[in-house]
């Protein structure tokens, strides 16, 4: 016993002792480096030891800004390097504070000229953060040769990306965020992969963020470091034995002088591409059989697919401006449609052809005007931003129509043309608090007003008159309009040194009316609340060990188009239809993960209540079938993870692996059950770095088998190869790649709904070998640009 009392007085002395060191020494060092001209520098922040100047910690910073915690010192030597200025040292000794702030460093212009050495290193892909988050750098890795943002994610690992819906692995489909602003599909289609810096994958989104969608991607854009001009000229070539050639032409241009910055860019996609659906519905019962085999072979022509944006920006200060942005994308779709279907029953054998001819115009216009201003310094600071979007669809689809019925030829010609308009208009604020070092509070508003309004005229001809007249059955208008008004908060602090949290909660209020002719006369009109907590703990155990817990909610409004119940035509027994009884998906998702080292460990579940998903269900006549968005009953994800990344001199290597069980319950649309079946992702990405030669890339990742309880999906998979080399001093880059080489990369799996069995298989043009050029000029020093704006959900849910 005594024994024991004398163990437990030495660990309680040392640990005494422990905690007076800590308390009577220097915990963290913070500062904001600039030059005379109040210019934020970027480079690296390093502590030194007095006795020996080895190096403590150290940090990069781009913006200016660095902090360096736990350095546990009585006195230390800050260093301060930077090709961009002469190198600074400062010694701090401890005079009380635990905390110190040097605030703004005055540093002198670096006069060296580093003209005959120029080391490079090979940067690091991936960054695991310690509350579950994933920084995947772009800038300077073979991920910035992609042609657009949309394959740029492909190839990010856990996103998957298919159909235009952007998830990730057990989490469910993301919102996208640009430098921390939500944004719509079209602004993210027409992002330069030029401008990207690095993207963030926050799959436990705090409440400062909308509660729209199940995680968030966060697209971090270069700053604009540089003054005068700079720009970057794009040319992508695109060959694919399956889809045809597109080409796709970019430019991005800035200029900065003194407190104006202006920036533009122009980017134009011509050629074409091609995707080809096969789906078999089969009804075995003997009393109805009935089996169609339908493929559907889409052959776009791209007559004008372009995107451009316009801004310009005044700064009061370096945290304190005030910008205004034009941008917009045209789409400009030709082609055919052409569908074949063969259907069996026990009447015998028929025979369908259609082709459409494509006719689609859509423009989309944004304008945004936003306010920056950092409060004291501390770095509390506010934002206000506005937005008005517009949408104009106009679709002229001629549709001829051939059939095969009883030993009898038939014909007939079709004419679908449709008129869509969307106006979104959204006010937003939000206030950042800095309390001290650890502790924070965000408080936001936001109100967004929506309205909807189409006309669908759907007309038929007898091919011998051609005298068209209009069906009342497939022609209908659509009116909808939305009011949403959000606040939210978000308290950051610390419980203890290695413990510190986020808590927070949003609320949100939606209002809405509807109205369509398509099947009668309909009206909706409600109105509902929602409160979405949210719970983060981060665990610093140790210098290489972390730890996370998260609970998040989220919700997931159905898109406006899939509330519209306009008939989209594809040929006598198949459409596509909207619900205008769509209820929005709601989600409690949590989250346990750890990291030791560069090894990153993750386990989380998720509960969905009304999940969207999407079926092919009968319709009035026994042979047709309606394509529908419909709600599910509810859904389970379990899901667990483990990535792990190194970084050689000459080799990159990323690589995950994840395991996900999902189940989806339903006893509405008599979806037939089946076994559970977990679904395994493996992925890898490696460059290979030659000096002075090139790089080479070898990216693959497989998604295996799964089954969901109401249905199965089969196993897809891609294998990228990349050749890259710079010339001219880095001016010209060329990058030659084989995307997709064994063309694995299919939709395919089957499900069993209302006593139909279907299978469906949907190919796309992944399979391609693509030339790019990328050309970079200008003549810049210094800029002070800083792309800020605000978007909304309700954006995502225009297409």
């Amino acid at each position: 016993m005594r024994f024991l009392i004398l163990i437990f007085l030495y660990v309680y002395c040392f640990l005494l002792n422990v905690t007076q060191s800590k308390a009577q020494s220097i915990q963290k060092i913070s500062g904001k480096v600039i030059n005379s001209n109040n210019e934020l520098m970027m480079g690296t922040a390093s502590t030194l030891s007095i006795k020996d100047s080895t190096i403590i910690k150290y940090q990069d910073f781009l913006d200016g800004a660095f902090q360096i915690s736990d350095i546990n010192q009585k006195e230390v030597l800050v260093k301060l390097t930077s090709t961009e200025f002469a190198d600074r040292y400062l010694r701090i000794s401890f005079d009380g504070k635990e905390n110190v702030d040097l605030g703004a460093i005055i540093v002198a212009e670096n006069q060296n000229q580093l003209n005959e050495v120029v080391v490079k290193s090979q940067a690091s892909l991936l960054k695991y953060g310690a509350n579950g988050n994933i920084d995947v750098n772009v800038n300077g890795t073979v991920l910035a040769t992609s042609s657009s943002v949309n394959e740029l994610l492909s190839r990010v690992p856990n996103v998957v990306v298919t159909d235009g819906e952007i998830s990730v692995l057990g989490k469910g489909e993301a919102i996208i965020y640009l430098n921390g602003i939500l944004i719509n599909y079209e602004r993210f289609a027409a992002i330069p992969v030029s401008q990207i810096q690095k993207i963030e994958v926050i799959s436990n989104p705090s409440s400062k963020y909308d509660a729209e969608g199940k995680a968030v991607i966060n697209i971090i854009t270069k700053k604009n470091i540089e003054s005068g001009i700079m720009g970057t000229a794009n040319q992508h070539v695109s060959v694919s034995k399956f889809g045809g050639t597109s080409y796709y032409t970019l430019l991005d241009f800035s200029y900065s002088k003194g407190k104006f910055s202006f920036i533009t860019n122009y980017g134009l996609q011509l050629g074409r591409n091609r995707e080809l659906l096969y789906t078999t519905r089969t009804r075995p019962n003997p009393e109805e059989y009935m089996k169609s085999e339908l493929t559907t072979d889409w052959k776009r022509r791209f007559n004008n697919y372009s995107n451009f944006g316009i801004g310009l920006q005044y700064s009061f200060s370096p945290d304190n401006y005030i910008s205004l942005a034009y941008s917009g994308n045209v789409n400009d779709l030709g082609g055919i449609t052409e569908s074949r279907n063969t259907i069996t029953n026990n009447s015998g054998s028929s025979f369908y052809a259609t082709d459409v001819d494509r006719n689609d115009v859509l423009l989309n216009q944004f304008v945004n005007l936003n306010y920056n201003m950092k409060t004291d310094e501390k770095g509390s600071a506010l934002f206000i931003g506005s937005q008005y979007s517009n949408y104009n669809q106009t679709i002229g689809d001629f549709i001829e129509e051939n059939s095969f019925v009883d030993e009898t030829d038939d014909k007939r010609y079709l004419k679908n043309n449709v008129g869509s308009r969307i106006n979104i208009i959204a006010i937003q604020a939000d206030y950042s608090k800095k309390i001290n070092e650890t502790t924070k509070l965000e408080i936001g508003a936001k109100f967004s007003h929506a309205t909807i309004k189409s006309g669908t005229d759907f007309l038929i001809a007898d091919p011998e008159d051609m005298d068209f007249e209009l069906d009342d059955e497939l022609s209908s208008d659509f009116e909808y309009n939305e009011k949403i008004v959000a606040a939210y908060f978000n308290y950051i602090g610390e419980l203890s040194e290695k413990v510190n949290f986020s808590l927070g909660a949003r609320a949100e209020k939606t209002s809405y009316n509807l109205f369509t002719n398509a099947n009668g006369t309909q009206k909706f009109e409600k109105s509902y609340g929602n409160f979405f907590p949210n719970v983060l703990l981060n665990f610093n155990l140790s210098e290489d060990w972390k730890g996370h817990f998260s609970y998040v909610s989220r919700i997931s409004r159905p898109r406006y188009q899939a509330l519209n119940p306009y008939v989209i035509y594809q040929d006598p027994f198949t459409t596509i239809e909207g619900n205008p009884n769509l209820l929005p998906e709601k989600t409690h998702a949590f989250e346990i993960g750890t990291m030791y080292k560069k090894v990153d460990f993750k386990i989380g579940y998720t509960y969905k209540i009304d999940p969207i998903s999407a079926a092919a269900l009968r319709g009035d006549t026994p042979n047709s079938y309606i394509l529908r968005a419909l709600n599910l009953e509810k859904g389970h994800t379990f899901f667990t993870s483990i990535s792990r990344s190194f970084n050689l001199k000459w080799w990159n290597s990323t690589n995950s692996m994840s395991v996900t069980w999902q189940k989806s319950v339903d006893n509405f649309y008599a979806f037939e059950f089946s076994p559970v079946k977990p679904q395994f992702y493996l992925y890898s990405n490696n460059t290979f770095t030659i000096p002075k030669l090139f790089k080479l890339q070898l990216l693959a990742w497989y998604l295996s088998d799964r089954s969901y309880g109401l249905g199965s999906d089969n196993s897809r998979s891609t294998v990228t190869l990349g050749i890259e080399r710079n010339f001219f001093r880095d001016a010209l880059k060329l990058n030659f790649s084989a995307n997709d080489i064994f063309h694995k990369f299919m939709v395919s799996g089957d499900y069993n709904v209302g006593q139909t069995q279907i299978y469906y298989h949907r190919t796309y043009t992944s399979n391609y070998f693509k030339l790019i050029a990328t050309y970079n000029f200008g003549n810049s020093k210094k800029t002070t640009y800083k792309k800020a704006e605000i978007e909304q959900s309700e954006n995502n849910r225009a297409r």
